[in-house]
């Protein structure tokens, strides 16, 4: 028997993401998995190593690669609209496990176990790190744009920021106080 888990996961590449907003650049779910769990990892690895929490780096970062899995059934959905009242984010919850059910339909039963905890986010530990990682790498994007001269990422910029503070976390504060800096600086400055 064939399984498909796998085909749909190489398509988050064709998922747009930011459908609202005019971009400078596109970007689709794929890469924005791939910058989440590379800024997931670096969240935990500050918390193991500058905060001496009992962290598992690499395991939170698998976890954020598949933070989005569920938006290859559902598409991406803006986060205003997602969240615009209470009985809609409620709606979209239960979509959202729907498509998580779904996918994890499409493995091997022996593979379910594995990969169960990392499309359902079922670990609160590793949820709050892959969301602090997904609010970040949201925010780069705001920065990046904002670098380019696109104004309309600005409001969504000051949104997020206020976000991201509001998560009160100790290793997102680091990481924005010593590495944040330099994604405002170009490629010449960087050197």
């Amino acid at each position: 028997m064939s399984h498909s888990f796998f085909a749909y996961i190489f398509r988050m590449r064709y998922i747009a993401r930011w459908a609202l907003m005019r971009n400078t650049r596109t970007e689709n779910v794929q890469e924005h998995s791939y910058e989440a769990a590379v800024l997931a990892h670096a969240l935990a690895v500050i918390g193991r190593d500058v905060f001496h929490k009992d962290l598992n780096p690499d395991g939170i970062a698998a976890a954020a690669l598949f933070h989005d899995a569920p938006e290859i059934i559902t598409g991406d959905m803006p986060t205003p609209i997602k969240y615009y009242n209470p009985s809609l984010k409620d709606a979209y919850k239960q979509v959202e496990a729907a498509a998580q059910d779904k996918l994890l339909s499409m493995l091997p039963e022996e593979l379910i176990p594995a990969y169960a905890p990392l499309v359902r986010e079922s670990d609160e530990q590793v949820r709050r790190y892959v969301k602090a990682a997904d609010k970040l790498s949201a925010y780069i994007k705001c920065v990046e744009e904002g670098k380019a001269g696109n104004a309309e990422f600005k409001k969504a910029a000051e949104q997020t920021l206020a976000a991201l503070k509001e998560m009160d976390m100790e290793e997102l504060d680091w990481f924005m106080e010593q590495f944040l800096p330099a994604f405002s600086l170009t490629l010449d400055e960087l050197q």
